[in-house]
């Protein structure tokens, strides 16, 4: 998804549009104090205990802007970093440091505390066949970024976006007119290479798409026993996904009741960033 074969074809603009929004003219600040090129360096520091994602993105925001900067790490994304450590130094010129601090470490710290925070919740289904999925509730522009660091973190993606699978829910069936007539219809029209999920919130609606022969079928907003007799009923014969009102208090039930897949928005959507700061820069000559 991210790396350095396809990111000038999938991250590139991106990161140029992200850093575009930062400089619309020039960085008065640091072309008030760095008139002309200096070498310097600058140390990256952890602030927190957390799980590093996006250590390219980051490094990638300033070859953007001079692909002579170097950064030096011994790191690699998913690896765990300590409060006061140090992740690594750039080095290049002053003032192509600080121009591209923020977006630098606006991406670093986004990616970093998703990861950080989806590990939280994969230790929770440790010992299970439970895998824990994202969504598409992501931030505008962000999409690849996000589902990424849900990746290094120990996640998994769910579609990537509308064009990846066929997810029919509530308002799809509600325009087919039922969970039969959307699956049969899905079918009909989907390249037989995609599964088809439905979106069911009670035992009929399960037992509707069952029937109409639904490659996975998502348990929404279902109570723990609702969701595990819904478990019992389909019985391996569709994959199960149970989703709404995932917290991380809530997955060991969820674990228990055995389905095989379980979504949460908040991967992306409320996870909060990991605290990491550019500190002590130093000219070199």
């Amino acid at each position: 998804m991210i790396n350095g074969v396809t990111m000038a074809v999938n991250i590139d603009e991106y990161l140029l549009n992200a850093l575009k929004e930062d400089i619309t003219g020039e960085d008065v600040s640091t072309n008030s104090v760095m008139p002309e090129p200096k070498q310097g360096k600058v140390d990256l520091i952890c602030k927190e205990d957390g799980i590093v994602a996006g250590l390219e993105v980051f490094h990638r925001v300033f070859t953007l802007l001079d692909e002579k900067v170097a950064f030096e790490t011994e790191l690699s994304d998913g690896d765990e970093i300590k409060n006061g450590q140090l992740m690594g130094t750039l080095r290049g010129d002053i003032r192509v440091l600080l121009s591209g601090e923020r977006t630098a470490l606006n991406y670093l710290q986004r990616m970093s505390g998703i990861a950080t925070f989806t590990n939280s919740l994969v230790k929770e289904l440790e010992g299970s066949s439970t895998q824990l999925l994202d969504t598409r509730k992501t931030t505008p522009n962000m999409r690849p970024f996000e589902k990424y660091a849900v990746t290094v973190g120990g996640g998994k993606n769910h579609r990537y976006n509308l064009s990846d699978g066929v997810m029919l829910k509530d308002n799809h069936i509600g325009a087919a007119g039922g969970v039969r007539e959307a699956v049969y219809m899905a079918r009909a029209y989907a390249p037989f290479v995609r599964k088809i999920e439905v979106e069911t919130e009670d035992l009929a609606m399960v037992n509707d798409a069952l029937e109409a022969g639904a490659d996975i079928i998502m348990l929404d907003n279902m109570s723990d026993d609702m969701m595990k007799e819904a478990v019992e009923i389909i019985g391996g014969r569709a994959l199960t996904e149970c989703s709404g009102n995932v917290t991380k208090d809530r997955l060991k039930k969820i674990k228990e009741i055995g389905v095989d897949f379980v979504s949460c928005g908040a991967l992306t959507h409320s996870a909060p960033i990991l605290d990491i700061s550019l500190k002590n820069l130093e000219p070199t000559e």
